[in-house]
């Protein structure tokens, strides 16, 4: 009889186990261009961690569900073209999403759950609508070393425009507030030089769904 009592605790207690976080979504790719790696990490932490894609590759036109190994909802996600390009998603709010698209097909827009979620990779889904909103944001230097110059443009084709430090420097850790003219589109280019002259850029981030760029 004992045993059945504690068989029937266990089950209970089971049952009563919190739920996991829901921060499963699927990458879309809509970048016309064939994608070779993804990463996914937490946005408190430093490092990207391994290529999920492993082997494999995402066509364009496809999607793939991501299932992160871990519980956090605040997520950075790093796509690799072929080529070489890259482009992120900072801070993305995974629980609340279920598409996360690459590529101006989909603006980079994270659909809601209810969008409509699609099958495992495969046929990709009806394109995202665009989203017009404020697309400033917080730059946090990720790096782990010292930056001394930041541009952000909406089109840096027509120039870097002034340099968001000014006379001074950005350590690791450090943030600095990006303010950005709402309206004007939701696509940033950013330029970052560092102490030693070497400079990053990344064109086309897409700054209105989220709150901070952690810059790694």
């Amino acid at each position: 009889m004992w045993r059945f009592v504690a068989f029937i605790a266990v089950v209970l207690a089971l049952g009563a186990a919190p739920a996991t976080a829901q921060n499963r979504f699927f990458v879309v790719n809509h970048s016309g261009q064939q994608i070779d790696e993804i990463y996914v990490s937490s946005s408190r932490l430093q490092e990207w961690g391994p290529d999920i894609l492993g082997a494999s590759v995402l066509p364009a036109g496809n999607q793939l569900w991501v299932t992160p190994s871990f519980t956090d909802c605040v997520l950075d996600v790093r796509v690799v073209y072929q080529g070489g390009r890259t482009d992120d998603r900072m801070a993305v709010n995974a629980c609340s999403i279920s598409r996360l698209s690459f590529g101006s097909g989909g603006g980079g827009v994270a659909q809601a759950p209810g969008a409509g979620a699609g099958a495992v990779i495969g046929g990709g889904p009806s394109r995202a609508p665009a989203v017009l909103g404020n697309p400033s944001f917080v730059f946090i230097n990720g790096s782990g070393v010292v930056i001394r110059e930041i541009y952000a443009s909406m089109d840096a084709r027509g120039g870097w425009g002034v340099d968001r430090l000014g006379a001074n420097t950005l350590g690791p850790g450090g943030q600095i507030d990006i303010p950005l003219p709402p309206g004007m589109g939701c696509h940033t280019d950013l330029r970052v030089v560092f102490m030693n002259g070497a400079a990053s850029v990344r064109r086309g981030l897409e700054t209105c769904t989220i709150n901070a760029l952690n810059w790694r």
